[in-house]
């Protein structure tokens, strides 16, 4: 019997006319699958009401509407509490490096920006480009090593970001959760950790910036409870189309960029999906049911990961291993190395070469805060798994990780 509170996994996969073909979507981080629905809403507007926007006859007059209803759907995944705080563009990089081009006479020489150290380049690229245009310092809040035994065992941790806090910080910018590493990172906590530090040693304005990307498939964003000043969510991550959207707390800037309104319509069809997917029809305990389903799906591959027969052939996770931390999600990065080594694109290449499961390799580089460098020139293979995976697609996984790596 399937509780409140539980995906029906058989009826959750149903909106997915993709995963009809059995093959096993791995790559989940580079992109989500698309339900049924948001599909339905693109071809709608495409065949019915694909006119010029902003003009008085009744057909415009639609399209509009249809455009500001998938603002007001990006401003209620968010929490904004209203749409005009919701940017819409074709990415979030692209959302972002129009953002900060009006941040141009907002930031002084001397002032510093801390980054998150080995995180997704939408994030920091674009304030490491507004930091060479302006002079701004740089300043990166490093990971630390949490197993003896596993030296790419990285998180970060909050008592290791304050320290970096100084009366000239600025802007403090960070991902909720890893792309790479798997891992959540507790928002409200270290938002409220900044301000307060900051508060403390005389910072006369910090902006937070939380790239919110790898997040979104996974737990609730909640721009206003984290009291962040921008909030970076792609659809196509999410169950949506190539689009994105940035929250922005006090608007500096048009509401929206280049971007295809039937795209910003089809995300219309984001929130009544999930909302679907428990009868209580609240976002946050669809996202409970997600966590809670997800926890299936990582518990096993954890165990997995980190036996010892598989520690001693030199599997390694790169991320936290512990199967309790509940800000674990189902990406997996992980290394082969040891005696007998395997090239992490190798591993892609062999798994992909099975055929009916896709998963990819991914360059990653970070230093640790010890000063330690990972020696990850090869990159990581990386395993990405949402809500709509089964138990039953990761122990297919499982079994040709080990046909791989032990023959």
């Amino acid at each position: 019997m399937t509780l409140a509170n539980d995906l029906d996994i058989e009826q959750t996969r149903a909106h997915f006319p993709a995963l009809r073909s059995g093959h096993i979507f791995a790559d989940n981080a580079g992109g989500s699958q698309v339900p049924k629905d948001v599909v339905d809403r693109i071809s709608d507007y495409l065949l019915n009401t694909n006119v010029q926007v902003n003009v008085d006859y009744s057909i415009s007059i639609q399209s509009t509407q249809r455009v500001a209803e998938g603002r007001a759907a990006a401003a209620r995944l968010l929490n904004a509490a209203k749409p005009e705080q919701i940017i819409l563009g074709g990415s979030s990089t692209a959302n972002m490096e129009n953002l900060l081009r009006q941040f141009d006479g907002d930031v002084n020489a001397g002032d510093e920006f801390i980054l998150m150290d080995g995180e997704h380049e939408a994030n920091n690229g674009t304030w490491k480009k507004l930091a060479a245009r302006t002079g701004a310092i740089i300043k990166y809040w490093h990971p630390v090593i949490t197993s003896p035994e596993n030296p790419f065992s990285v998180v970060h941790r909050v008592e290791h970001l304050t320290p970096l806090i100084t009366p000239k910080t600025r802007v403090v910018a960070f991902s909720a959760c890893s792309n790479i590493l798997g891992s959540v990172v507790p928002v409200k906590e270290i938002s409220k950790a900044v301000r307060a530090e900051a508060a403390a040693k005389g910072a006369q304005k910090v902006d937070i910036s939380i790239d919110a990307v790898a997040y979104a498939p996974h737990r609730r964003i909640d721009v206003q409870d984290w009291d962040i000043d921008f909030c970076m969510l792609s659809f196509y991550k999410v169950y949506g189309p190539h689009a994105a959207a940035l929250y922005v707390r006090s608007p500096v800037h048009p509401s929206s960029s280049s971007v295809a309104h039937e795209l910003v319509y089809g995300s219309t069809g984001i929130l009544p999906y999930l909302l679907s997917l428990t009868p209580i029809n609240d976002l946050q305990a669809t996202f409970d049911a997600i966590a809670s389903h997800e926890k299936s799906l990582v518990d096993p591959l954890l165990a997995f990961f980190t036996h010892p027969e598989q520690r001693a052939r030199g599997l390694m996770i790169v991320g936290s291993e512990d199967a309790h931390d509940i800000g674990r999600v189902p990406t997996i990065s992980f290394v082969i190395q040891g005696e007998n080594p395997i090239p992490s694109q190798e591993i892609v290449k062999r798994i992909n070469r099975k055929g009916g499961v896709g998963i990819r390799g991914y360059k990653y580089s970070c230093t640790t805060e010890d000063g330690v460098q990972l020696s990850l020139d090869g990159g990581v293979a990386r395993i990405s798994l949402v809500h709509y995976n089964t138990v039953e697609e990761v122990h297919k996984i499982i079994e040709i990780l080990k046909e791989i790596i032990y023959t």
